[in-house]
């Protein structure tokens, strides 16, 4: 059977995006490659057009999401960085982003795995991540800020998400708002 010119690229966004959230959701190790065609409403055996593995699917993931994430930093709408801040602390430290991993970012859901993950995989994260460090650096003007504020934001969603009260999960997001808020403030007031 012939597919129109652009299928198989239009067919591996697609896989690409349904994969990231069905493994932001349920991690990479505890889902099968049948779980996720499944999810894609796909054969098991379309899987292999278009990945050599398994591994080989969470190299292309952990390029898309992080390209995602830099896209959504690079596209924030505003230029002073006291506003550029609060949208970001509001866009990422919210309830839903702690209840819903399939619609986040996936640096708290799969770092951890990435983590285990073969050498090709730890350096494509580290190239993509530092992308996104770039972007922080340029609006936050610190390099070790810019490292700070990924960790605490992707910390504070992982940790809240490992608890079961949302009042204790609002706790933690809000109390990584104040916190980033006021650290911020306080380099930039030494700043000037």
């Amino acid at each position: 059977m012939r597919y129109s010119p652009g299928y198989k690229e239009k067919k591996y966004a697609e896989l690409l995006k349904t994969s990231g959230r069905v493994l932001k959701k349920n991690g990479f190790a505890a889902t099968g490659v049948d779980a996720l065609m499944h999810a894609a409403g796909m054969t098991s055996g379309a899987f292999y057009s278009h990945f050599a593995s398994k591994s080989d699917l969470l190299l292309s993931i952990v390029t898309s999401e992080l390209t995602n994430s830099q896209n959504l930093w690079a596209s924030n709408p505003y230029d002073s960085a006291e506003e550029w801040i609060d949208f970001e602390l509001d866009r990422y430290l919210s309830l839903q982003h702690v209840q819903h991993p399939e619609d986040g970012c996936m640096l708290p859901a799969l770092s951890a795995e990435v983590a285990r993950a073969d050498l090709s995989i730890r350096e494509r994260y580290e190239q993509e991540l530092s992308k996104g460090h770039s972007i922080l650096t340029q609006r936050l003007g610190d390099e070790h800020l810019a490292w700070v504020f990924i960790c605490q934001l992707a910390g504070s969603i992982l940790i809240a998400r490992a608890l079961h009260d949302e009042n204790l999960q609002r706790s933690v997001i809000n109390a990584s708002k104040f916190f980033l808020k006021n650290a911020l403030a306080s380099k930039r007031g030494m700043a000037s």
